[in-house]
């Protein structure tokens, strides 16, 4: 039973793409000399809405690696998506001094982003986006305004639900509102 058990883990744990973002050294001075750390930033996705961010710290690399995705897998959201391959709505995000804007794109365009951003774009499946990185380029904060502008990210079904009132309402006003910006 705990060899099923076992193999389950490793069929979910295949779905998951994790990408290394980011690997720091940092030393430590003592007596004999110095001792090295190590801290790991990893996101993980499934590449269908899914993505998740971990920081993990060890004395070897790998033990840092495994640290930040066991971490990521833990506190992975839910992000909507638009026909599966592009955002719904322009967002902006913010972690310290670190700002994002992420704009949805038409099919084609890529993904349009720097390192930290890139890997949780491609992690979370969106193919098609145009993304911008203002302040800070320290990649925890990137990756952490980047998951911040991904949470705000809303469907029309969603806002529908919040409204109470049908999909139909609120998506036939986005063409009645760019046809109404056009004529005037």
């Amino acid at each position: 039973m705990a060899r099923k058990d076992n193999r389950d883990r490793e069929e979910r744990d295949s779905e998951f793409v994790d990408k290394l973002v980011h690997i720091n050294r940092v030393a430590k001075v003592v007596k004999g000399g110095r001792r090295f750390g190590f801290a790991a930033l990893v996101v993980v996705g499934d590449q269908k809405g899914r993505v998740g961010f971990g920081h993990g710290k060890a004395r070897e690399v790998p033990e840092a690696i495994r640290k930040a995705t066991e971490a990521a897998k833990r506190a992975m959201i839910r992000v909507p998506l638009r026909e599966g391959r592009t955002l719904h709505h322009d967002v902006d995000g913010r972690h310290g001094a670190g700002r994002v804007v992420l704009r949805a794109a038409p099919p084609g365009t890529g993904v349009i982003a720097g390192g930290p951003m890139r890997a949780v774009f491609e992690t979370l499946g969106v193919q098609d986006v145009v993304a911008k990185s203002l302040g800070s380029s320290n990649p925890y904060n990137m990756v952490r305004a980047t998951f911040d502008a991904l949470k705000n990210e809303q469907s029309p079904r969603m806002v529908a639900a919040r409204r109470g009132k049908k999909v139909s309402e609120i998506v036939g006003r986005r063409s009645d509102a760019a046809a109404e910006a056009g004529l005037d």
